[in-house]
């Protein structure tokens, strides 16, 4: 079992940046069966989207509506995956969860608003 846990999320204005950090409490690519870390986000009322992903290999992807403004990277060193969220929107607001995919570990979540 490996604990994740987001953090860094807040209030900021529009066109500002946040860097959100998810800490694993062990290396998370050591786990047989992941070999993806993902970010998602929740608003109310909404489904839950998929907004980044680094693979173990280190490629990247997202989803379009942030490409371009968001950037996910990991530091092995401190089991950590971040994602900095530049140029944010007020469509940015949610809550924002990283996930081991293969085990589908979750951590829970952290919030990120963005006022106009």
């Amino acid at each position: 079992q490996v604990q994740l846990v987001e953090s860094g999320g807040g209030l900021v204005q529009a066109g500002g940046s946040l860097r959100l950090s998810c800490a694993a409490s062990r290396s998370i690519f050591s786990i047989n069966v992941v070999n993806v870390v993902d970010w998602y986000r929740q608003a109310p009322g909404k489904q839950r989207e998929l907004v980044a992903s680094i693979t173990i290999g280190g490629s990247t992807n997202y989803a379009d509506s942030v490409k371009g403004r968001f950037t996910v990277s990991r530091d092995n060193a401190k089991n950590t995956v971040y994602l900095q969220m530049n140029s944010l929107k007020p469509e940015d607001t949610a809550t924002y969860y990283c996930r081991a995919r293969g085990a589908n570990y979750w951590g829970q979540g952290t919030q990120v608003t963005v006022s106009s």
